[in-house]
């Protein structure tokens, strides 16, 4: 029996690293045009991961993001919650003949914390848990490209303008303590090359739905801080007082 332990505790060991104790959230792309601005966005991912982006524009070429997401997923074998929060300044610009084309450029800092439980059942519906607690930093970079309006997608006898864009995000992430089953482990650090691509459908004047796609690449190779993670999900926009707002 106990050799069976053994081999159980081992196999969840082995589990317990195949997949990353960070959760990349949605990278904030407020298409911000002008003073005044304010940007608004929820997104979900098929992992439940939920995620609110804010962003203000304090000048026509300054803004300010706010970001926050959390995940509280759990299963049989496996727990995953994570709580991230971040804030970032930075500069954009809108250029072409209509203004219609925007350039950002963010960094940031953020904070976040991960709680990860795996679960191995024996025969006899015993199990062994591995219980791992993380808290992290975070710095960021980005550059955002996007284009407002250049096609449209016909639906229901309605013709709903599009929007593109394209994200480059660098992380580091840095562990700032790392316990495993009560005990402290060596910490981590990883930089991770996060590109992500959105596309928006324009409901009304100010409203959007918005489709994220991307990907999560690590420079470094690690045990928890992998690359184990990417972007996928569905989300509501809102942009007050832009210039495509005043059309």
């Amino acid at each position: 029996m106990r050799k069976s332990l053994f081999l159980l505790f081992i196999s969840s060991i082995a589990l317990s690293s195949c997949s990353s104790v960070y959760m990349p959230n949605v990278p904030n792309s407020p298409m911000l045009s002008k003073k005044g601005e304010v940007h608004a966005s929820g997104h979900v991912s098929l992992k439940g991961n939920v995620n609110m982006n804010t962003a203000f524009a304090a000048s026509d070429h300054v803004g300010i993001l706010f970001n926050g997401s959390f995940i509280n997923q759990k299963k049989n074998k496996k727990d995953f919650r994570q709580d991230l929060v971040e804030v970032g300044v930075g500069y954009f610009i809108t250029f072409g003949t209509d203004k219609s084309r925007i350039l950002e450029f963010y960094t940031g800092l953020g904070k976040g914390n991960t709680d990860r439980v795996y679960r191995t059942f024996s025969n006899d519906g015993t199990f062994i848990s591995d219980i791992q607690t993380v808290k992290f930093n975070k710095f960021f970079v980005q550059a955002n490209y996007s284009n407002k309006e250049s096609k449209s997608l016909k639906l229901f006898g309605k013709v709903y303008p599009l929007n593109y864009g394209t994200v480059i995000r660098i992380s580091h992430i840095k562990m700032t303590s790392f316990e495993r089953n009560n005990l402290n482990q060596p910490l981590e650090d990883n930089i991770f090359i996060e590109p992500v691509f959105f596309t928006r459908l324009k409901l009304n004047q100010n409203l959007q739905l918005q489709y994220t796609s991307g990907s999560n690449f690590g420079l470094k190779n690690r045990d928890f801080l992998t690359a184990g993670n990417s972007v996928f999900t569905l989300g509501i926009v809102l942009n007050v007082g832009g210039l495509m707002m005043d059309k």
